[in-house]
């Protein structure tokens, strides 16, 4: 029985991201009674689709939980709904910038089938702040949670399947800080008015959304 939990890896010129780091420091244990599988996944539209349906083949989950950063944000958001959109603000780590669908001729938009109201309850009640979020973005995490829906879909047993969306971590954005005072150039100014969070949170988030939806699925 088993979770796989899937962290994008750093994009957009940042040496770091907080879904890659959960994923690697939560691979192999054991939570609500589930291995997880934590996977680091490239920032790449070509070959995605391919890569996720590998990782179904090979972890078989029972609960699949996409990570990603949302730059700005203060909390984790909790993502409602994937919608069949691509169009990427910036380009991905391959230089490739898409402008269309992420399945041609598929579903307008698919909701996660994670617990996500329980899971933010349990978030709350834990002191870590969060929100049910209804727009996941169109750039790769949508796309990663829109795959992966679709997989679930068709795997038997299904998985429930979901997204959750990071705050920059405080080791992240001062790292960030550094860089641009070291290189002189400017911006410092919005850097200090970015929104962090402890990594140490966020993992004990992931942790308590993994228990809560292997709870649900026990129920």
């Amino acid at each position: 029985m088993t979770v796989l939990l899937l962290g994008f890896e750093p994009y957009g010129g940042r040496s770091s991201n907080p879904a890659e780091a959960i994923a690697r420091t939560l691979d192999g244990e054991t939570i609500g009674g589930l291995v997880v599988r934590g996977r680091v996944v490239p920032v790449r539209h070509e070959g995605l689709a391919a890569e996720l349906a590998r990782l179904f083949a090979e972890v078989r989950p029972q609960i699949v939980i996409g990570l990603g950063l949302w730059p700005g944000s203060a909390i984790v958001r909790i993502e409602r709904i994937a919608v069949n959109i691509a169009d990427f603000e910036i380009a991905d780590n391959a230089g490739a910038r898409i402008c269309g669908a992420v399945e041609a001729g598929g579903p307008t938009a698919l909701a996660a089938t994670l617990p996500i109201r329980a899971i933010r309850a349990r978030l709350l009640e834990a002191g870590i702040p969060s929100a049910l979020s209804n727009g996941a973005g169109t750039f790769l995490c949508n796309a990663l949670m829109y795959r992966t829906l679709r997989l679930a879909a068709e795997a038997v047993p299904r998985p429930s399947c979901g997204f959750l969306h990071l705050p920059h971590s405080h080791a992240d954005l001062a790292a960030m800080m550094e860089e641009q005072a070291r290189s002189g150039r400017p911006g410092a100014g919005r850097l200090s008015e970015t929104p962090s969070m402890e990594l140490a949170a966020m993992v004990r988030a992931v942790r308590l959304a993994i228990e809560t939806a292997a709870s649900a699925g026990r129920a």
